[in-house]
């Protein structure tokens, strides 16, 4: 695929590899840095200048990732079933802390048919202060809000739909259709959601469907509904993935020979969830979510498929391998 150069040398993905490039383009202590925004929208970046988009093509189609910041918790509640003792081993031999995992947030904006589509809303201030970045990174290639014709979210979790609400509560993305899967919507929308399955406070599970319902609030009569498999637009399918949420959606980027796949919450982080098969905690049905994984990398390892994955370190970009016990990530190259 143009754009992305795989490193073909390394058949088995090491952690402390994995690890180099955690730290690389968006670590938390560049975000935490206090520079003007004027400062970083002249370098092009985020705060603390680091740069926070990168693109690519998948054949015809020009695609820009764009970060909207980090957000993160314990890393027992990305790997719930993990032996206590072997998690924060694993985590050690990575270089990352054992108390807190950092998840990044990377939208994907693809251009097509004279199109701008953007590829999940990202979180906004909904999970943390350090989300809400897209909308700079956004500034930093030539593009205001008004700009985006189409949001496709793959559920509807507040790191996905937050930024669709403006801190005034306005529609962020003015001229934007909004696309939405159907049965997350019946389920986090129509309903009182039961959460009772997330490994995290009472207090946090209410804030969190608020959350939900808060952010789609300025598109609420507007929503195009979406059933799993739908082609959004010409180059761009929706495969289901269903069981982190009732209607969870990958996503498959596609012009001529080239491919892309947006495996959403299916991983949190390679370290994990792939070279390490431990369960995510927020996924509601964890043996339908385990079934989707298991398919969804399968083909991305035999296919030699494109991944990028929305909270995998910045820019996301990589392939999936097969091994002998499971799976191992394999980051790309950077390309400048």
């Amino acid at each position: 695929m143009s754009g992305i150069t795989m490193n073909r040398r390394k058949v088995i993905l090491t952690a402390a590899s994995v690890a180099a490039g955690v730290i690389l383009p968006t670590g938390g202590t560049a975000f935490g840095q206090a520079v003007s925004a004027a400062t970083s929208m002249s370098q092009g970046g985020n705060v603390g200048g680091n740069v926070g988009y990168y693109r690519l093509n998948v054949g015809d189609i020009s695609a820009t990732v764009l970060s909207d910041g980090l957000i993160g918790g314990s890393p027992r509640i990305y790997a719930s079933n993990a032996p206590e003792v072997e998690l924060e081993e694993v985590l050690r031999q990575a270089f990352l802390p054992s108390d807190h995992l950092t998840l990044n947030l990377n939208t994907l904006l693809i251009e097509t048919n004279g199109r701008r589509i953007l590829l999940e809303a990202g979180a906004g201030q909904t999970m943390g202060p350090q989300g809400g970045r897209l909308f700079d990174n956004l500034a930093a290639i030539g593009l205001r809000p008004e700009d985006i014709d189409v949001v496709v979210v793959s559920h509807t979790h507040p790191d996905h739909v937050g930024n669709l609400r403006t801190v005034d509560g306005g529609k962020a993305f003015p001229r934007a259709t909004v696309f939405v899967p159907r049965d997350d919507w019946n389920f986090f929308i129509l309903s009182e959601p039961d959460l009772s399955y997330m490994p995290v406070p009472e207090d946090f599970r209410r804030n969190f469907a608020a959350a939900i319902r808060r952010s789609v609030e300025p598109v609420m009569n507007e929503i195009e509904f979406y059933e799993a498999g739908a082609e959004i637009v010409p180059g761009l399918t929706t495969l289901p993935a269903l069981g982190h949420t009732p209607g969870m959606v990958n996503f498959l980027v596609h012009s001529g020979n080239d491919q892309l796949l947006l495996t959403a919450d299916l991983a949190y982080h390679p370290i994990v969830n792939i070279d390490h098969s431990w369960l995510p905690g927020p996924d509601r049905d964890k043996d339908k979510a385990l079934a989707s994984r298991r398919r969804i990398f399968d083909m991305a390892a035999a296919d030699r498929i494109p991944v990028l994955g929305f909270h995998f370190p910045f820019p996301g970009l990589g392939r999936m391998l097969k091994t002998d016990t499971g799976y191992a990530w394999v980051p790309a190259n950077w390309q400048f």
